[in-house]
């Protein structure tokens, strides 16, 4: 398997060429064979805009909105199944404005990655474990931004975390959650299918949870002479319920749509999403159920979204690209204390990025990007909650990604 497909189920970015190594392979002595390979980045980011407190600059040396990965994974066969087994830590590099090590540091290991695959002789195959769920992952790791850092968030110029990059500006983060997904034989059409760990809605105590979230995403690729295309659809459910028996029950959906589209030198990625009782952002963080303390049957609010991006190889080896985004979440219009009373825009998140990404070797990425991240409407969202109406930021980053 290739490097990368180690790192992020193969990153179908169409904004930048992959790099080139090849990572670590032994063949055991038993049949199996091991893997080893990865990724470290680093960046420089300086950002300047106004926050509640005023106006603002920050420097900061970080990762980007990919973290450094290390992957090892095992192969073998038996009794005519393909298994395997992967992990993938991904540790991160800044000190969130700490100049050492202390119990607030946010560089610790993330264990991203821990999963199984059992495949069949059709091509098929189930995965187990925890790795990036299905709703919504085309639309990340079709991000020009992945490569880079993207929006930083203007409350988080010093936070822990890697970089929002078009997290909550374009779509909703998919997360690695833990999950049984079962995908057809990878081809032309692939449909994938999966139960996972679902979330509750703590806002209003939506914690009993008697069946798994539903994922589902279908994909279709196409070829045509220099031209390719790739078309996507993605869906989530889940029913959540205030009381382990009777009580009321709340369910979320949410629905992803978008095509990524190779014409020569130039790539168009299209892409969107609706959603009711997922929040924004980071999916299920705050924000999906409106309503007081008060409420009988608290009603639910919507988000919607996309992003548009362009791509261009200008030349052997360096790719331009420019993307603009937004993410909006909606008051319910259901009366209070069950709902907010209206429909208007509780938060409308965008971003345009402007980026330049060369392969500078096999290996080693050279990056430089600009974004303008902002907020219009109402300042209600998790990621500008308390900010002025129009507040606004820029982003400066440059670094260099590493692939082993």
């Amino acid at each position: 398997m290739k490097r990368l497909t180690l790192l992020l189920l193969g990153l179908a970015l169409g904004v930048s060429a992959t790099a080139g190594a090849q990572g670590l392979t032994m063949q055991m002595s038993n049949g199996w064979s091991f893997a080893f390979s990865g990724n470290v980045n680093v960046f420089w980011s300086f950002s300047k805009g106004n926050t509640a407190a005023g106006d603002q600059t920050n420097s900061n040396i970080r990762t980007g909105l990919l973290p450094a990965f290390a992957t090892f994974e095992a192969r073998g066969k038996e009794a005519g199944l393909n298994l395997g087994v992967h992990f993938g830590f991904a540790p991160q590099i800044q000190n969130g404005g700490n100049a050492h090590d202390g119990f607030q540091n946010p560089n610790r290991i993330d264990m991203r990655q821990v999963y199984l695959t059992v495949g069949f002789k059709d091509g098929s195959q189930i995965l187990a474990g925890r790795e990036l769920a299905l709703f919504g992952r085309q639309n990340i790791l079709n991000d020009m931004t992945l490569f880079g850092i993207g929006a930083v968030g203007i409350p988080l110029v010093q936070g822990g975390g890697t970089t929002l990059g078009r997290i909550g500006f374009g779509y909703i983060y998919p997360n690695f959650n833990a999950q049984v997904t079962y995908s057809t034989k990878p081809g032309q059409a692939q449909l994938s299918v999966g139960l996972f760990q679902p979330s509750n809605l703590g806002s209003f105590t939506y914690d009993f949870t008697s069946i798994p979230r539903v994922e589902a995403e279908f994909t279709y690729n196409q070829k045509s002479g220099k031209s390719n295309y790739m078309l996507w659809v993605g869906g989530l459910w889940q029913s959540t319920k205030n009381a382990p028996t009777g009580g009321l029950s709340v369910s979320s959906f949410g629905g992803t749509a978008g095509i990524r589209a190779g014409f020569s030198d130039l790539t168009l990625v299209v892409n969107g999403y609706i959603g009711k009782g997922l929040g924004t952002t980071l999916m299920f963080s705050g924000g999906e159920v409106a309503g007081t303390a008060a409420a009988t049957s608290p009603a639910l609010r919507t988000s919607d979204g996309g992003y548009a991006q362009l791509a261009y190889k200008v030349g052997p080896k360096t790719n331009v690209g420019f993307s603009w985004g937004f993410s909006r979440l909606k008051n319910n219009d259901t009366a209070a204390p069950n709902g907010d009373g209206n429909t208007n825009v509780r938060s409308n998140n965008y971003a345009y990025t402007l980026g330049l990404y060369h392969q500078w070797t096999k290996s080693l990425k050279f990056v430089l990007e600009g974004t303008e991240e902002g907020t219009t409407g109402n300042t209600l969202g998790p990621i500008f909650a308390g900010l002025p109406p129009g507040a606004k930021q820029i982003d400066i980053g440059a670094g260099f990604m590493l692939f082993f």
